[in-house]
Parts: C-alpha cells; structure tokens; sequence
C-alpha cells in the first residue's frame, strides 16, 4: 500500500490505508469462505491429474439401471468408468478429479463454484 503513495507523490495520511486494508480484509475474508468450501470439496478426492492441454471434457454420463457405467467425451467417443478413470489419471480428461468407493476408483468434478459442468447435471446418454 505504502508503495503506491510513493509512487504517486501522495502523502500517506493513514486514512486512505486503513479504509483499503478492511477492504481488502472483507474481500479476502470472502474469498477465504470460497476457498476453503473449494478445499473441502477437493479434500475428498484421492487424486487430482494435471490435464494435458487437448485434453478432453466429460459431456455426458452413460448409465445403467440409473448407475453410471461410462462417460461420453467431447470427441463423441464413450468409454467405460474404469477407462475413463485411466484417461483421467493419463492427463486426457480436464476437469475431473479421481475418488474412491469401497475398492471402486470414479470420476468426480473439481469444485469451480458453477453446477452446470458438474458430473451429475450432465445428461445421460446410451452407450
């Protein structure tokens, strides 16, 4: 903060600080609230894979007596939950961290703070 009224020439009163440092404490006190819930969601996954640069994105689920069995990607393809477990963990799927239920690995959404991408809002196609 110092910095700028150096900068500029301004004299450093005190006042001008003190109101931007409790803006910027209320800004990072909300900020600290998205990051931590974000941080909570990612604490449940096992695994978060660095996505390669054309990696693809999951557009669809592929399910089976109302259990996802697969997922459809960008590139119209399908694989099975298991591949799609096995590209994620390679870097060809973004988005998607890798968690675990009993001894099964699948695919959940990174926390972004947006429901549309999220696994379970996609739409469910037949494989």
């Amino acid at each position: 903060m110092d910095r700028e009224f150096e900068n500029t020439g301004t004299e450093n009163t005190g006042i001008e600080n003190k109101k931007t440092e409790n803006e910027e404490a209320g800004y990072k006190d909300v900020m600290s609230k998205e990051t931590t819930g974000q941080a909570l969601a990612r604490n449940t996954l096992d695994d978060i894979p660095q996505a390669k640069s054309d990696a693809k994105e999951i557009v669809g689920l592929v399910k089976s007596s109302g259990r996802i069995t697969g997922y459809q990607l960008s590139d119209g393809s399908t694989v099975s939950k298991q591949e799609g477990v096995s590209l994620a963990k390679e870097g060809e799927i973004k988005g998607v961290g890798i968690a675990h239920r009993k001894d099964t690995e699948y695919l959940k959404s990174l926390p972004d703070g947006s429901e549309n991408n999220n696994l379970g809002n996609l739409p469910s196609v037949s494989g």
